[in-house]
């Protein structure tokens, strides 16, 4: 996959790197770690600029984010309800309460949830989604959307400048904390997944 990273941003510049990091965002395995940081060095020796591709990488963000928060309006909170009153909800063990106290609690922290989000793998992606779906306004949403990944694109793209051909060294340390934090992530949804067959069976 890096090799198809490295031949689109070469060929289409600030379009291949939007439309890559669009796609990130749409399907997380895709590394922007290395979309960034190849593109940070490319600004070493390319027409490109720094500034360029962290607009268009932005960019993409921003747009992918839209597509997912758009989705989470049509998965709205009634349908969620719905659907955990549903023979298949109930065999899952889900409650109409759960997505009411999910909302509650996007209500409070949901502000803080999409801005942080946007530095954690996966997460940065899927939070655009109970964003969308907790009715949050897009007059907020975009402009925390737009902050977190502002910061996070241009970090990866000067780093990448600032280490040159030594671009692939930065690349492996963002992929291994990414790693890291997927792993954290998901132990997180199993121990969440215990507790709830815990208190929903077990108590």
């Amino acid at each position: 996959m890096q090799d198809i990273i490295l031949a689109i941003i070469n060929r289409y510049g600030y379009i291949g790197v939007f439309l890559l990091i669009t796609l990130e965002n749409l399907f997380p395995p895709i590394p922007s770690e290395v979309i960034l940081t190849f593109g940070g060095f490319m600004t070493t020796f390319s027409n490109l600029k720094v500034g360029g591709v962290v607009l268009a990488a932005t960019l993409g963000s921003v747009f992918g984010a839209i597509v997912l928060y758009n989705l989470g309006r049509v998965l709205n909170i009634p349908r969620l309800e719905r659907l955990c009153g549903s023979k298949w909800g109930r065999m899952m063990g889900l409650r109409r309460e759960d997505v009411r106290k999910a909302e509650k609690w996007f209500d409070r922290y949901g502000g803080m949830a999409v801005l942080l989000c946007r530095f954690v793998p996966i997460a940065r992606t899927l939070i655009s989604i109970p964003a969308g779906s907790s009715g949050m306004k897009l007059g907020v949403f975009l402009p925390l959307t737009i902050l977190g990944t502002l910061i996070w694109n241009s970090v990866l793209v000067y780093l990448g400048r600032l280490a040159g051909h030594a671009w692939e060294t930065i690349a492996m340390y963002f992929n291994f904390y990414s790693m890291v934090a997927a792993a954290f992530l998901l132990l997180a949804a199993l121990l969440a997944g215990v507790l709830l067959i815990k208190r929903r069976f077990l108590s």
